[in-house]
């Protein structure tokens, strides 16, 4: 049973032109696309051409430009999307050669003459390399884009929320500056916070109620009414409705004509 061909194409790059022949040959009956390139600029221009291309197997050693400049130009030209996967061939395999091509990208590499069972393995490596490194960035594509969408979200959310709190703060803002010249003495020792509960408190507001507007937690204002009735040396929330409510109001009235 032949294999399947791969989706990822291989580009084979050699100044020797039998060599080029021998690979793209010996590859394709094993289910690979191949690509020949016989310089370093022929090899950028198929590249460039061919957004399939995935594999490189390059001669480290090539006239005028040899197979490290052939990497560093595939990576300036390669983009953020785009992947490839690079083995070298050498027919003299120098140690600090091997070094710098491995330290420039290279993901492997085989000194000549190569045995072709061996270079199969490693492409076959080198090509689930190169597939699962795609498939994590469309992943991690993905989550960009809904990290991206939660965190408009709550961008929203927090614009919704800080317009909510300017309009109270108006509106509280307003209550202040209509009844702050009716403020009784025993009210001016309190904070302006303290005094925000207490004008909520007696408009006969809920603790819950308050804690809503506020944007502050329940038990916190419960805290605040407790001061506020020792501070005031008042005993009970009716008292301090009755000494922050207009003499003129019914409210008021319903209350001292009992």
């Amino acid at each position: 049973m032949s294999r399947p061909v791969s989706e990822v194409k291989v580009l084979v790059v050699d100044d020797h032109t039998v060599i080029v022949e021998q690979l793209c040959e010996f590859l394709e009956t094993q289910g690979y696309v191949c690509v020949p390139a016989h310089s370093t600029d022929q090899a950028i221009e198929h590249y460039m051409a061919d957004p399939a291309i995935g594999l490189v197997i390059c001669d480290l050693h090539m006239p005028e430009r040899d197979g490290i400049a052939l990497m560093r130009a595939l990576k300036e030209i390669n983009g953020s999307q785009r992947m490839f996967e690079a083995i070298m061939l050498t027919g003299r395999a120098e140690k600090q050669d091997v070094i710098r091509a491995l330290r420039e990208g290279f993901a492997d590499y085989y000194q000549k003459p190569m045995n072709l069972e061996e270079l199969l393995e490693g492409v076959r490596r080198q090509e689930e390399a190169l597939l699962e490194r795609q498939r994590n960035f469309r992943d991690l594509g993905g989550l960009n884009q809904r990290l991206q969408d939660l965190a408009d979200s709550v961008d929203e959310l927090y614009q919704d929320l800080e317009k909510a709190r300017g309009q109270g703060m108006h509106r509280r803002a307003t209550d202040v500056e209509e009844s702050e010249s009716e403020l009784p003495a025993a009210f001016e020792k309190l904070s302006p916070r303290q005094l925000e509960v207490a004008r909520l408190v007696s408009k006969g507001k809920t603790n819950y109620q308050i804690a809503c507007e506020l944007g502050i937690t329940e038990n916190t204002v419960k805290l605040y009414v407790s001061q506020v009735l020792r501070l005031t040396h008042m005993h009970n929330r009716t008292q301090l409705a009755l000494a922050l409510t207009p003499s003129s109001s019914p409210v008021h009235q319903r209350f001292t004509t009992h």
